[in-house]
């Protein structure tokens, strides 16, 4: 459960949904808005610390940390994720690597011509 915690917190940073320095629900707050353990959101925020995503500064809550590099950094994971699962499945139904980079070539210029 700490891992899809994780994982939501780093989405929202990810895509700007909390910025740089932004505070964020402390962890009695965000357990009792997601009935979650304490013990639970406090695992997931100690994680996050370690991998510098927020900052706690005591007597003032929780922050987003201020490396301005992190929601880039954040969002080329989660990018590098999403394309491993789709070359696993690539390679499942059988498409060489040259053919997945077509299809997602194909899909990129589709989306930039629907943005026009």
């Amino acid at each position: 459960m700490y891992l899809q915690l994780m994982e939501q917190i780093r989405r929202r940073v990810a895509v700007g949904d909390w910025g740089p320095g932004q505070e964020i629900p402390s962890i009695r707050a965000l357990a009792a808005s997601t009935r979650v353990s304490v013990i639970t959101i406090k695992r997931a925020y100690l994680e996050l610390e370690r991998e510098g995503v927020i900052v706690t500064r005591q007597g003032r809550g929780t922050f987003v940390a201020e490396n301005v590099a992190l929601g880039r950094d954040l969002r080329a994971r989660e990018l590098d994720e999403r394309l491993a699962a789709a070359a696993r499945l690539g390679a499942e139904i059988g498409l060489e690597p040259n053919e997945l980079a077509d299809r997602m070539r194909a899909i990129a210029e589709a989306q930039e011509e629907r943005r026009r």
